[in-house]
């Protein structure tokens, strides 16, 4: 390979777009590097997608570059290496048969080769390259590129994207940076994952490029919503057969980000559950509690915290369900009891709700949320004064009532005082 540790020329062009880090350390020798590798033969994968297609691996603070061989070269993150388009011609192609590059998201890693690219004349002047990204990416990268004669070509997720002859969906996947872009071959069942899911390790957030840890997560749920056997990632090596589980994987590690909690520290999925709860993060505390259950299976309090998750995301029937197993076991818990009552409310049977607040509420009186749920009931029923009667319920409806009548003050004041209001 050659040497490329004088790749100082992009970071010149860009250096107030992509700022150098200051404390960049590279090794005195770089090790030897496997050069370019067949993609279908590291999966084991026959497809015709994959039959030419190759993969070079990243080093120092370059991503993995994918080039996607067929009708033409398709680059995935062309990375920050200056040298890759002459090394084209060591499988037979030239920089002019790429037609198309994709960014999974605009961070220099991934992106600055595009520079790189439009350094070769013959480009330059046919303008005959689509750079594809997401619309959220960096404004100043859009720019330049703009300005350049290749104005990009933006995303939003849900796209299906002909590549180099075969068809690729895009999905959005937040949270590393907010342009984060994932594409998914469905025949093959192969992700290209760029940052978002990378083995054994997880991407920080970066909140100068709109990253969040919510908005991770949510990408992930996407992602695990797939049939992934295979993961291309923006760095370290490709998983084979097993890229469901490393996105699995990948979603936990930002669970214990969020928490803020290392492996080692041994805290258990009930009080992650708990702790998500506290945060709002209700599929996740679905998710702790079935890793719970998954273990021990009989946790009745993994059960009844699953089945309220459930219920506050609309998921009622499935919440009756679990508790329903509950109350077999322990038909007095006023706690199940009120739940499934609550999960009848949010299906719209209030009448069905009553008798299962009347037995919680016989077996503990004093139940709050026995009262709420109770009065709730029954003025769905058009039981009004019953339902004032409750003295928690009428506690309730007053705060909420004084609440609504203080914001609507709120909002008149500043009518007053805006004109444009």
């Amino acid at each position: 390979m050659t040497d490329k540790s004088n790749n100082n020329e992009g970071h010149e062009l860009n250096q107030d777009l992509f700022p150098l880090i200051e404390d960049e350390q590279y090794p005195a020798e770089e090790p030897d590097h496997p050069g370019w590798l067949s993609i279908g033969e590291i999966l084991k994968v026959s497809h015709p997608v994959f039959q030419k297609s190759k993969f070079l691996i990243g080093y120092h603070h370059s991503c993995n570059v994918y080039v996607l061989a067929g009708d033409y070269l398709t680059l995935v993150d062309p990375g920050n290496d200056y040298t890759i388009f002459a090394e084209l011609e060591k499988f037979g192609y030239s920089p002019l048969d790429i037609k198309k590059v994709v960014l999974t998201h605009g961070h220099r890693d991934h992106c600055m080769g595009v520079f790189e690219m439009l350094r070769f004349p013959p480009i330059m002047e046919n303008k005959s390259v689509e750079i594809i990204m997401h619309a959220a990416g960096p404004a100043e990268f859009k720019r330049i590129v703009t300005e350049a004669g290749f104005p990009p070509t933006e995303l939003k997720g849900g796209e299906t994207l002909e590549l180099s002859g075969f068809e690729w969906e895009v999905i959005h996947t937040p949270g590393h940076t907010i342009d984060g872009i994932c594409l998914y071959h469905e025949p093959t069942r192969t992700l290209i994952s760029g940052d978002t899911v990378v083995p054994e390790a997880v991407s920080d957030v970066d909140k100068n490029g709109g990253g969040r840890w919510d908005h991770y997560l949510h990408g992930l749920k996407l992602l695990m919503k797939k049939d992934v056997a295979h993961v291309l990632p923006g760095h370290r090596v490709p998983v084979a057969m097993t890229g469901s589980r490393t996105i699995a994987e990948t979603y936990e590690n930002v669970l214990m980000k969020i928490l803020d909690i290392n492996p080692e520290d041994k805290v258990t999925w009930m009080e992650g559950a708990r702790q998500l709860g506290e945060k709002g993060l209700l599929e996740e505390v679905v998710f702790c509690c079935d890793k719970e259950l998954a273990l021990r299976p009989e946790n009745f309090h993994a059960m009844q915290l699953k089945a309220l998750a459930l219920n506050d995301m609309g998921r009622c029937e499935e919440a009756i369900d679990i508790l329903e197993q509950i109350l077999e076991r322990r038909p007095d818990d006023a706690y199940a009891l009120t739940a499934k009552g609550q999960a009848l409310l949010g299906l719209q049977k209030p009448a069905e709700s009553l008798p299962f607040f009347d037995e919680a509420l016989a077996g503990n009186p004093q139940m709050t949320e026995a009262q709420v749920f109770k009065g709730m009931a029954l003025t769905f029923l058009g039981r009004h004064d019953e339902a004032m009667a409750i003295e928690a319920f009428k506690n309730e409806f007053m705060a909420r009532f004084q609440e609504q009548i203080d914001q609507r003050q709120q909002e008149l004041k500043r009518g007053e005082s805006d004109p444009n209001v």
